[in-house]
């Protein structure tokens, strides 16, 4: 017997719909069409689904339900007003500081500098911006691979603004002329990778294939937000240890430093997975090349300055060439 809620019956008329509306005439399996459905399904008298098929269906459910709840826009309204409060918290307390009314022991852990406030607004920015790259992992490679650009430039941007916490109040341009030179690099570096970031997704957009739906895709996509979900769980884990490390005063490295170290293992892991679904030499050379790309954002988070312009922008370059090769000359494989 096959029960069906109002919900279920709306989504089963969407998936239909698409369908219908894609104008494929050929034969079609019904199995195929209705696999992301099977979770909607009741069945008393008889199991459809088998072991590995009901987990694709229970990460897909999970998945799903978080990150609708992560991209609804009333949570990022709240978020945006928070963290404009955080901003003018920060400067409050670190004013409190400046003229001495905080306890010494607060006061020890607390910068004396405003610009440390616009540091630490940075450091939130990115936080949400690594959580939304966890979700979009399972979207494609190539888009994955996207919001880790944009997140190196806001690093980049971030890492002008940090500059500023080491000049004197009232800022002076004397004996600080190597920090402005920082400063130039880091932002026209920014900003150059942004620029070329545009160009990489106008090249997706204009050449990226409509990928036909099959079983073997919604497996594959159900694989990767599994691994989404662990690379969460694992970003939540390494946040804690550090937010508790340092109210300790234990001294830690870079926080974004160490999880692009996760991320390329994950963005190498994701490569392996997808050759199990798709084991063409172009998709795999196509898919490694982008996780090649992100080894080399990683150096550029640890590269001094300067040098750390030049392998984020050669990063956006060598993912720029793989798309217009891939896809223009690796369009139809023999």
């Amino acid at each position: 017997m096959l029960v069906f809620s109002t919900q279920h019956g709306k989504q089963v008329g969407c998936y239909l719909k698409s369908f219908l509306n894609s104008g494929k005439k050929e034969i079609f399996d019904f199995k195929i069409l209705f696999s992301p459905l099977y979770s909607l399904l009741k069945v008393s008298s008889f199991d459809i689904l088998g072991p590995m098929e009901r987990f694709y269906e229970q990460i897909t459910f999970i998945f799903d339900r978080l990150h609708g709840f992560w991209e609804h826009e009333e949570l990022h309204r709240k978020i945006s007003i928070g963290l404009v409060l955080l901003f003018l918290f920060s400067l409050f307390v670190i004013e409190l500081n400046r003229r001495g009314l905080l306890p010494a022991q607060a006061g020890q852990l607390i910068p004396e500098n405003h610009f440390h406030a616009v540091q630490a607004a940075f450091v939130v920015i990115l936080i949400l911006e690594v959580i939304s790259l966890i979700f979009v992992l399972p979207c494609s490679f190539s888009r994955s691979v996207g919001k880790q650009f944009e997140i190196l430039a806001l690093i980049l941007m971030r890492n002008a603004f940090k500059e500023l916490a080491y000049f004197p109040e009232p800022i002076t341009f004397a004996g600080n002329q190597d920090k402005v030179l920082h400063i130039l690099a880091d932002g026209f570096g920014a900003l150059l990778i942004f620029a070329l970031l545009g160009l990489y997704y106008m090249l997706q957009k204009r050449w990226a294939k409509k990928v036909r739906w099959s079983s073997e895709l919604f497996e594959f996509v159900a694989a990767k937000k599994a691994i989404s979900m662990v690379l969460l769980t694992i970003f939540i884990g390494m946040g804690s240890w550090n937010l508790y490390a340092n109210a300790l005063g234990i001294a830690q490295t870079d926080f974004f430093q160490d999880f692009y170290t996760v991320l390329i293992i994950t963005d190498i892991l994701i490569v392996l997975v997808a050759q199990c679904f798709n084991p063409s030499a172009s998709s795999i050379f196509r898919n490694s090349g982008y996780a090649l790309s992100t080894m080399i954002i990683r150096l550029a988070l640890v590269a001094p300055v300067y040098y750390n312009v030049l392998l984020g922008t050669a990063a956006v370059i060598f993912a720029i060439s793989l798309t217009f090769i891939s896809y223009r000359l690796f369009s139809e494989e023999p």
